[in-house]
């Protein structure tokens, strides 16, 4: 076992330990209608649809490991962070279950989401479980911080929650216009996807105990890297292989996502084509041929470049973000690893 699986070992093991203390100082009971830390078991890949115990891929565990590895980086001990990690990743966790129910995405992980098996309502109450669980790891860090460390934890943690959320609010709201601008774009991203990255690095850090001059420099290589993670994502929601997404090809064309292809697209269009473009969107469904009518718009106004560079370009300022940030060892060799990784991904 390397030092990445290990110091993730630990983290799950705390994820584990808020939860089967919830769950043994609950009014449950021991056959409740429904068996709710299970149920949270079962998204995080432990338990299968009959919530039997199992091992199955549960999330890549990004952020946690960005954690660890930025305290590490700032001359920490990243089992000190482990309590953060642990934490960001019930609070990713918690934000998946209710997007689910939002995007009505029936499948995750190549699995039934939540809701698809155990309807929105306690879908939400499981998320809403998830979220306090959080909360719960977060306070299992305070024998190992000074207490104005952990306040101010705390005090960003419930921050980085609300800029999701904002973001969701922002990402919902798009579906329903015709336009969105990539600054507006950006800001969303940066809100939904790219505020947990930058809270993960940015404590990772702050853990380690560095200046605040250093902890400015984590905390933008953490949003750099959230940006990048979102555009690649975007780019394989329309360009990725079934077989590596677990999802259709062009899925987010027939979900009709403001997504920066599309927002990009809807700006470089001609009349004519925004015109089709407009009627499509407004569509309660997308055909296979308005798919690949997309497609080939995307390909002609030379879109897929432009967002490979867009990737590439924040794939470089998080390299050079990094560089100045952390010190030169394992730690820092692991984060441009992972970087590197996540900006060639193809699931």
């Amino acid at each position: 076992m390397n030092d990445e699986q290990q110091g993730l070992q630990q983290v799950e093991q705390y994820m584990r330990a808020v939860i089967e203390r919830a769950e043994s100082s609950g009014i449950l009971g021991e056959r409740p209608t429904l068996p709710l830390y299970r149920v949270l078991a079962y998204h995080l890949g432990w338990a299968d649809e009959r919530l039997h115990p199992v091992r199955v891929e549960g999330g890549k565990r990004i952020r946690p490991l960005l954690c660890l590895l930025c305290c590490q980086a700032a001359g920490g001990d990243p089992a000190a962070a482990a309590p953060v990690g642990a934490a960001i990743e019930l609070l990713h966790n918690f934000t998946l279950i209710h997007d689910d129910i939002q995007d009505r995405s029936r499948t995750r992980r190549h699995r039934p989401t939540v809701w698809a098996l155990w309807g929105e309502a306690q879908a939400i109450n499981a998320g809403d479980a998830m979220f306090a669980l959080s909360q719960l790891a977060l306070l299992e860090a305070a024998d190992r911080l000074p207490s104005d460390s952990l306040t101010l934890l705390l005090k960003a943690f419930n921050e980085t929650t609300l800029r999701i959320v904002e973001g969701q609010v922002l990402d919902l709201s798009f579906e329903e216009r015709p336009s969105v601008s990539v600054t507006e774009y950006l800001a969303m991203i940066r809100g939904k996807t790219a505020a947990l990255t930058t809270f993960a690095a940015w404590a990772g850090a702050l853990v380690a105990g560095t200046d605040l001059d250093r902890l400015e420099r984590f905390r933008r290589f953490g949003e750099a890297l959230g940006l990048g993670f979102q555009i690649q994502d975007d780019y394989l929601g329309i360009w990725g292989r079934r077989e590596e997404t677990g999802k259709e090809p062009a899925d987010d064309i027939r979900r009709r996502k403001k997504s920066l292809p599309i927002v990009l697209l809807l700006e470089a269009a001609s009349r004519p084509d925004r015109e089709f473009l407009d009627a499509l969107w407004s569509r309660p469904e997308v055909s296979d041929q308005a798919v690949a009518q997309v497609l080939g718009l995307l390909e002609r106004y030379g879109v897929r470049e432009r967002v490979r560079a867009e990737v590439e370009r924040l794939h470089r300022e998080a390299q050079a973000l990094l560089e100045e940030a952390a010190s030169p060892g394992p730690a820092r060799d692991a984060l441009a690893a992972l970087l590197d990784r996540l900006a060639t991904r193809s699931v």
